[in-house]
């Protein structure tokens, strides 16, 4: 079902699939992972495959009932543009999407390049917002330039979680930068100048940069609980949004 998300960048989540697998080193610790196995021995509808991906046709229509105005974070518990869910699949998905244009739908991938093939005979709708995951330099960086090649409305990144010095990236048509460390007993830690370096890139190239979260390790280096380390950088916290949004 559609459900209220506790993620600082959304507002809910829609799930029209679950289940993913892993293809880089951001995927190593999948908190979708851990809950989908978690709803499983709940009895959710939705997880009975535990998280074999799983196709659910008959949430498809979930966001056409509602007509208040909405960020939809797509496919929190899985990634749209795994091969397992196909073509056919995905253009019902956009046809929801084009369906209900008072609705905002935000869209991530670590498979960059099947989002680009998908999309090279196909114009993403107005109201979709398409991302993917950049979490080091050799999985990472080559996703932004599959990205920069689709003519969405708003092109975004998801630096997280953030697992060392990126460098420099080329932001040229990336309207929005996330940024953040890992969560979970087994985070991998997140540097305070890795962090500084991208938002500083996107100064210079004019692109909003929203800071999520320091995850399991703070900005002093040491371990502990996510929410003591909360979301500040340089004393504040860093909340920008693309232009589409405001």
């Amino acid at each position: 079902m559609s459900t209220q998300s506790k993620i600082e960048w959304t507002e809910m989540t829609w799930n029209p699939m679950t289940g993913c697998s892993k293809v880089s080193p951001g995927c190593k610790h999948c908190y979708a992972e851990t809950m989908a196995h978690r709803l499983q021995a709940m009895g959710t509808p939705g997880y009975e495959n535990g998280f074999a991906v799983t196709l659910l046709p008959e949430r498809l229509n979930q966001p056409l009932k509602r007509k208040k105005p909405t960020v939809y974070f797509v496919n929190s518990m899985s990634d749209l543009f795994h091969e397992k869910a196909s073509f056919a699949f995905l253009d019902q998905v956009f046809e929801v999407i084009a369906q209900t244009p008072q609705h905002t739908y935000q869209i991530l991938t670590k498979r960059a390049g099947r989002m680009a093939k998908y999309f090279s005979k196909r114009t993403p709708p107005k109201n979709a917002w398409l991302g993917v995951s950049v979490e080091d330099r050799e999985y990472g960086l080559p996703r932004i330039d599959y990205l920069r090649g689709i003519e969405a409305s708003v092109r975004f990144l998801s630096v997280e979680p953030l697992l060392e010095d990126i460098g420099l990236m080329n932001l040229d048509g990336i309207h929005w930068v996330i940024v953040g460390g890992e969560s979970g007993p087994k985070a991998r830690p997140m540097k305070t100048a890795w962090v500084e370096s991208i938002q500083d890139q996107c100064n210079r190239a004019d692109t909003a940069f929203f800071f999520k979260q320091w995850g399991g390790w703070g900005a002093d280096g040491k371990k502990r609980p996510k929410k003591d380390n909360g979301r500040l950088l340089k004393g504040r916290t860093w909340d920008a949004m693309p232009q589409a949004c405001v």
